[in-house]
């Protein structure tokens, strides 16, 4: 039986505040095979960590990154936010998938892709978001390896399928049944899973057989992973 990657969603947000390197380096310390991130631009261009499209949340400062340089990030955050290429360093040789949460073109796309190619990451980093901003990093990249992110139950049309070419599809947690699994995988595709962070969510997940879970409680999913998370009979089921 493969076993279930264990993907840190924005680091250890739990404990360590979202997208800095002190929360990636904790997620990779309690045992996590990847770690998510989120990545915006910033006026000038360059790739830094940051889920959201202004600092108000994190850092207090109600101003668009994109309206800032990063110079000016690095001023108002005292350092806090990272850049993409920080982050590729702090966890060298772990898998990496970057969340792009805007909508890039394929010129901003491609500024991620050559940070990502530049720090010799290509071949642990993969992509996720939905469809605007795969066909965007597809275009910039023609090798990436796409996550698909799904907020349906429907199957993706095949025109985008083939459009795209995604390794995943990465569905929210909420809409994963036996049945969705199954079709996931009989159409060929790994089957990834955001973000469930009780206990029962996550024995459920594993139950279906899923080859991914990305959630914020890092150290839970590892010790149920681990641990045995899977009655035998699910197990005996899923590798017979």
């Amino acid at each position: 039986m493969q076993k279930v990657t264990a993907v840190a969603h924005r680091g250890d947000p739990y404990r360590v505040r979202e997208n800095t390197l002190a929360s990636l380096r904790s997620a990779l310390r309690r045992g996590a095979d990847a770690v998510e991130v989120d990545v915006r631009l910033t006026r000038d261009g360059v790739p830094v960590l940051l889920h959201d499209r202004t600092l108000k949340r994190l850092w207090e400062h109600d101003r668009p990154v994109l309206s800032l340089s990063w110079e000016e990030v690095r001023a108002v955050t005292d350092d806090g936010v990272p850049t993409l290429a920080d982050a590729l360093a702090a966890t060298d040789g772990s898998r990496v998938m970057l969340d792009l949460p805007g909508t890039p073109d394929t010129r901003d796309a491609r500024r991620v892709v050559d940070v990502v190619r530049a720090c010799e990451a290509h071949d642990r980093v993969y992509y996720c978001a939905g469809a605007p901003a795969m066909l965007a990093v597809r275009a910039a990249d023609p090798s990436a390896e796409i996550a698909l992110t799904r907020s349906t139950s429907a199957p993706p049309r095949a025109a985008l399928l083939a459009a795209i070419r995604p390794r995943w599809l990465n569905y929210r947690f909420t809409l994963v049944d036996q049945a969705l699994a199954d079709r996931v995988h009989d159409d060929g595709y790994l089957l990834s899973v955001w973000t469930p962070d009780t206990r029962r969510s996550m024995r459920r997940l594993l139950a279906t057989g899923v080859d991914s879970i990305t959630t914020n409680r890092i150290d839970v999913l590892c010790a149920l992973r681990d641990g045995g998370g899977v009655s035998r009979r699910e197990q005996a089921r899923r590798t017979g």
